[in-house]
């Protein structure tokens, strides 16, 4: 059975909220990809994450501190920037006689990105001092956020990395990122962790807003490996954990109580708990055929890459999970997802205002092929998403469908998630900055609403994707074969 989303942020337990006084930091979020503003595989407008948006909105972006990024695209690896490369060599589509020129061009420009990374300007870490109000890292999980550091990430950058006159990856990437993110200026804040960092913002005047959005990394693995490994006892091994894919939820409850006591101990007005997105949404991972697993049901038999179409998709060949599987990842992140409100809820009945914004409802009300195109699949409490107006009225319309584009400029599907089928467009960035946004006015923090208009004008994806992601992906399809696409983007 479907979870229930949660409505209230208040879960209905009264706590009178603070509004004397000044704070002197706005805004603080803490989190993972989703924050740190990942789209098409890369952090590089980190301007458009949604804490960002939320700045703007509310008038402080002058004095918001994130994180910044250069070279051809960010880290690790910027999709978007790679096919509008290979549009400008080969066209819409790329043709038999055309495949070793475009292979050319992705080397290319695969082995400029790593040499600026490696051994360029990108190569030498900034000095990070004053602390970024966006404390996020793509990939980070519970345990990463708990235990990681600027020192840790230094000391895996000393391990040699490698140059070869072959297709790779920017050697760590996710610990250069990182380095973008962490105070590690002077030295000494070298051993702070993101908790750190928040409570250090605290106790420097104070917190308005801290939002915490962790979480989606001990279940994300699932889809973009297509494998689900249970985490083992060492789940809190900073190294040993990555061989895992799904955390059960008595591990994730153990990661959890630690999470929260930390985070009581941080001076913020207010916290805002997001649960963990049902991730088995996301396009990444397309269900094989139009029909469900039975009538009713919200899940297809087989997953696969959404580059495979039904007629090619073979389950002796072809990556997948199962539709079992698919229920079993959605069952785990409710358990994930009923601790995370029974976190807010203690917090509350102790006087702390605590609150919770349920991002997997907001999801799966979005959620084109489980629930919007498939009445019989809807649970009771499910009800369309209203999106704001500049959004509601672009044509076609916005779903959680993979990206495509009409060949003629614009767009033919999609708009809800960038293109490597896990990270939001600049669009869904301010659905998720809106939704915020509505849940500090309630409790009295004076903000405005996000300005869609201009969004949807800074949206690349939106208004021009890159022509040859076609409505039969092939390009896409060529790129995983030919570059490992989707394991470079999404580690």
């Amino acid at each position: 059975m479907a979870r229930i989303p949660v409505f209230e942020p208040d879960l209905n337990v009264p706590v009178t909220p603070a509004r004397d006084g000044t704070t002197k930091h706005r805004i603080v979020a803490l989190g993972d990809s989703l924050t740190h503003g990942v789209q098409s595989g890369a952090v590089f407008n980190t301007d458009l994450a949604y804490p960002a948006i939320i700045a703007r909105a509310l008038g402080t972006y002058d004095r918001y501190r994130y994180p910044r990024y250069g070279g051809p695209g960010g880290l690790p690896f910027n999709i978007e920037y790679l096919l509008r490369e290979l549009e400008r060599v080969a066209g819409e589509s790329i043709a038999a006689w055309e495949a070793p020129r475009a292979l050319y061009t992705a080397w290319r420009w695969m082995d400029e990105l790593e040499d600026y990374w490696e051994r360029g300007a990108g190569s030498v870490p900034p000095k990070v001092a004053a602390i970024n109000h966006a404390l996020a890292v793509y990939g980070w999980d519970l345990r990463d956020a708990l235990s990681m550091t600027a020192q840790r990430c230094l000391d895996r950058l000393q391990e040699p990395a490698q140059d070869a006159w072959v297709l790779s990856k920017v050697d760590r990437d996710s610990e250069r990122a990182a380095l973008h993110v962490y105070p590690h200026w002077p030295p000494e804040r070298r051993t702070m962790t993101l908790l750190d960092a928040a409570r250090a913002l605290g106790e420097d005047g104070g917190i308005e807003t801290l939002v915490v959005f962790l979480g989606a990394n001990n279940a994300l693995g699932t889809v973009t490996s297509l494998k689900v490994a249970w985490s083992g006892d060492d789940y809190a091994d900073l190294r040993a954990k990555g061989k895992y894919t799904l955390w059960r939820p008595e591990h994730f409850r153990a990661e959890l109580a630690v999470l929260e006591e930390q985070v009581r101990g941080t001076r913020a007005r207010h916290v805002i708990w997001c649960t963990v997105p049902h991730v088995t949404i996301a396009p990444i991972a397309r269900g094989v055929s139009a029909d469900k697993m039975a009538k009713g049901s919200r899940y297809f038999a087989y997953y696969t890459r959404p580059w495979i179409s039904d007629d090619q998709f073979d389950p002796e060949r072809d990556p997948h999970i199962t539709g079992d599987q698919a229920r079993t990842i959605d069952a785990t992140i409710d358990a994930f997802n009923d601790g995370i409100q029974a976190t807010v809820e203690r917090a509350r009945h102790d006087g702390r205002d605590w609150l919770l914004l349920d991002m997997a409802g907001l999801l799966d009300r979005l959620a084109s092929r489980r629930y919007i195109d498939d009445e019989t699949a809807r649970p009771q409490w499910w009800e369309p998403y209203p999106l704001p107006p500049a959004v509601a009225k672009l044509t076609p319309p916005v779903t959680s469908r993979f990206l495509t584009s009409d060949g003629h400029g614009g767009r033919a599907t999609g708009g809800l998630f960038s293109l490597d089928g896990v990270h939001p467009t600049t669009v869904a960035y301010g659905l998720i900055a809106q939704e915020l946004i509505t849940v500090m006015r309630g409790v009295g923090v004076a903000v405005r609403d996000v300005d869609f208009d201009w969004l949807i004008g800074r949206d690349t994806l939106i208004g021009r994707p890159p022509q040859n992601i076609t409505s039969g992906l092939e390009t896409l399809g060529w790129a995983d074969d030919a570059l490992d696409l989707v394991l470079r983007a999404l580690p």
